[in-house]
């Protein structure tokens, strides 16, 4: 009710009253109020005094008395607008506030006060008028009235307007809209929203109480309905009674008859010139829907429009890019002998954003399958895009037989070729199911996790190189290979990072609280992959994720501490290199560290020796039991049925010292018939 600096009718009070008092304020039924701001006491002339219904007797100078006739509500804020005005700067202050009389009625009063500075700037003195405002609040209230309901129209349509702001979908726009808070802040008792698609009206929201259009989700535009009339016409349909629902749209009637509404407006949503929707507002009372109240909601539909087309374009974009993508992910996993294997992806609930996450399934020669997981740098179409082509091109350096390192070396070189600034980061498992031996070559990826079949989970640390595309502009195209043994049992899992982020967290701290989940989820993959996404779908979703789960199959073996099986083809010098690295860590995973090299080197000689004195590949087996004196025993296939000789080299020979090493590194070896060809075997106490 404050009116400070209001332009209103005043009277000249003379600086030095009270001592000569102004006779025309008392004229005016006005009285006059003199506060000296230093000494905080406050003179009021005999008028003053009665429009406060107090006796002279009764008033000691002192404005804290007035709180037996102000209520405190009123004073509180009759201070606030004082102290205000003294500190802004301002020279006059007006307020209307309630006194309450003798008899216990308030009466409206009306104050005004011109403030005296010195020549600082510092207040010392107010000198004022007081009045009875009962006769003109009358007329205040209704201007406050319309003022407020203006206020009131215009901040419907500035809250709407910052609600929509942050949505982004479809979805969102109705959310903002037909929930509770949207509801209240509209002040309507229920809203509709259709969407108009080759020439019919889709209903996607119909509001809390039911649908407007029985039985149907599309209408006509042509149809005899509210909605269809304003699409055809482009202009607002208002009803402002049930009366009018009756009369005008009897076929709707039905449906509305139940309900507590009682008024109704539907706008156009126009977007570039052409309908994109309607909206429909319901009301509990009754109304008119005068120019004001139209103007507003005019404005009202206009924001509603932009924000849903925006939204539209947004769904749309997000739709494309995510059929882009999964056109190029794999349509189907294929079977793969020993294992089972899930995969997932989810993209991101944000808009349009859509990644380049993929994962894929590779059979390889010799009865092997690759495991690729990978991420392309950005969220929008090119990184689907990229996506696609990386994971081809990845595919078929597998398929070739290329030894892991070396296809990801020729991927990061093909992204590097597409003259793009993207990179990707990437994992790929070349695993040998047979015997377990799992080779790992990481590109700039987070790690995988290995959960064990007794129910331990843990992160498996991979040696890794630059992403793919950068490792390629730096020249750094080595990819080291890290070897694990999957027993049957265990799960390997590749994931991204869209997994375990989430904001506010450290990467490592979401690691530990995904091993968590795996290590308490369920054995089955398909049962543990779905339980990850919903728990990472409800942490966080505003990157996409993909997972992929392969599982060996078969019983536990617990008389085998660790098995191992490796072909090695003819004139292939990185599948002999991958053997070799392949031989050291299962050596020192089952625990005979301190006879790893002398393992290595052995194996080596006899690969080599079936490799250059015999046609075709050679096959080299592994295995370790529990037992007392822990034999590990090596053994190296070949196609020729010719047993190998022992013999001493010569000083200046080069050969005839394998098997002479094979004797004195090994604690016993020999040599076996083994179909068409022989075994030459060695054994290697690791107690």
């Amino acid at each position: 009710m404050a009116d400070r600096g209001a332009k209103r009718p005043t009277v000249s009070v003379p600086d030095d009253w009270p001592a000569h008092p102004d006779l025309t304020l008392a004229l005016n039924g006005m009285g006059g109020f003199d506060w000296d701001l230093d000494s905080g006491l406050m003179h009021m002339d005999t008028p003053a005094l009665e429009v406060f219904d107090m006796l002279p007797s009764e008033w000691d100078d002192r404005p804290a008395t007035l709180g037996r006739r102000v209520p405190p509500h009123e004073a509180a804020r009759l201070d606030a607008l004082v102290a205000r005005a003294l500190k802004d700067g301002s020279d006059s202050y007006g307020a209307y506030f309630r006194v309450r009389l003798r008899d216990g009625a308030l009466r409206w009063t009306h104050s005004q006060g011109s403030i005296r500075r010195d020549s600082s700037g510092r207040p010392r003195r107010i000198i004022g008028v007081v009045r009875d405002a009962s006769h003109e609040y009358t007329h205040a209230a209704e201007r406050l009235a319309v003022d407020e309901e203006r206020r009131r129209h215009t901040s419907v349509v500035e809250r709407t307007t910052a609600a929509l702001a942050h949505a982004r979908t479809v979805r969102e726009v109705i959310a903002v809209l037909a929930d509770e808070q949207g509801l209240s802040r509209l002040g309507a008792e229920n809203v509709i929203l259709g969407l108009v698609e080759a020439g019919r009206i889709r209903l996607v929201s119909e509001g809390k109480a039911g649908s407007f259009v029985p039985d149907l989700e599309y209408t006509r535009v042509g149809d005899e309905f509210p909605m269809s009339e304003v699409v055809r016409t482009l202009t607002p349909r208002y009803v402002g009674s049930r009366a009018a629902f009756k009369r005008d749209y009897p076929r709707l009637w039905p449906a509305i008859e139940p309900l507590d509404v009682h008024s109704a407006a539907y706008l156009p949503l126009i977007a570039q010139g052409r309908p994109i929707g309607v909206i429909g507002l319901f009301f509990e009372r009754e109304s008119d829907f005068r120019d004001q109240e139209r103007n507003v909601l005019v404005a009202l539909g206009s924001s509603i429009a932009q924000s849903l087309a925006r939204a539209m374009l947004y769904d749309q974009e997000h739709d494309l890019a995510a059929g882009l993508q999964q056109a190029m992910l794999p349509r189907r996993i294929p079977g793969v002998v020993g294992a089972q294997i899930a995969v997932r992806y989810r993209s991101a609930r944000m808009g349009r954003d859509i990644g380049g996450d993929w994962y894929d399934v590779i059979p390889l020669p010799d009865g092997r399958v690759g495991a690729v997981i990978g991420d392309v740098q950005g969220h929008d179409t090119q990184a689907a895009a990229l996506m696609g082509q990386l994971r081809i091109v990845l595919r078929a350096y597998a398929a070739e037989g290329h030894a892991p390192a070396t296809v990801m070396a020729r991927a990061s070189a093909f992204l590097n070729e597409l003259d793009t600034d993207r990179f990707a980061t990437c994992t790929y498992v070349d695993a040998d199911l047979s015997t377990g031996a799992a080779r790992i070559v990481r590109a700039g990826h987070i790690d995988p996790l290995l959960r064990h079949a007794e129910g331990i989970c843990r992160r498996l640390p991979v040696a890794g190189g630059l992403p793919l595309g950068i490792a390629s502009e730096f020249r750094r195209l080595d990819y080291p290979v890290t070897t694990v043994l999957l027993a049957p049992g265990d799960t390997l899992l590749l994931c991204t990072d869209g997994i375990v982020e989430q904001p506010g967290t450290d990467l490592d701290d979401g690691m530990r609280r995904l091993a968590r989940e795996v290590r308490s989820g369920p054995q089955d993959v398909q049962q543990l992959a779905d339980r990850l996404c919903e728990t990472a779908d409800e942490r966080t979703g505003e990157d996409d994720m993909a997972l992929l789960l392969l599982r060996r199959l078969g019983a536990p073996e617990h008389d085998i501490v660790g098995r191992f099986r490796q072909h090695i083809a003819p004139a292939d010098p990185e599948g002999l290199s991958a053997a070799r690295h392949m031989i050291r860590a299962a050596v020192r995973a089952w625990g005979a560290a301190e006879r790893s090299e002398e393992i290595e080197l052995v194996a080596d000689e006899l690969i080599t020796n079936a490799l250059l004195h015999t046609d075709g590949e050679a096959v080299v087996n592994i295995r370790m039991p529990h037992s007392v004196g822990r034999l590990l025993r090596l053994e190296v296939e070949d196609h020729s049925s010719s047993l190998p000789r022992r013999r001493e080299p010569g000083e200046a020979g080069v050969s005839g010292r394998g098997l002479l090493l094979v004797d004195r590194l090994a604690d016993v070896w020999g040599v076996e018939p083994r179909g068409s060809g022989k075994c030459v075997w060695c054994e290697f106490n690791c107690s």
